[in-house]
């Protein structure tokens, strides 16, 4: 047997600090799937291709930052 190198998973920390108020209620449920809701708020997610794809359609409310798990 081979012992197998475990990778450090790449996660996102995302903080929302605008309002979802006044835009598209896509954007909100995006927000929702998030985690988000309220300003001031900060989620953890691991680096997937669909939560950058969140983060993309609601990055004028949110900012991101790449952390090591």
């Amino acid at each position: 047997m081979t012992a197998t190198k475990k990778k450090a998973k790449k996660m996102l920390k995302i903080t929302q600090f605008k309002s979802g108020i006044g835009y598209a209620e896509n954007q909100k449920k995006v927000l929702i799937g998030l985690g988000l809701g309220k300003i001031g708020r900060t989620v953890t997610r691991v680096d997937h291709p669909c939560i950058r794809g969140m983060v993309t359609k609601v990055s004028h409310l949110v900012s991101v930052e790449e952390v090591e798990a």
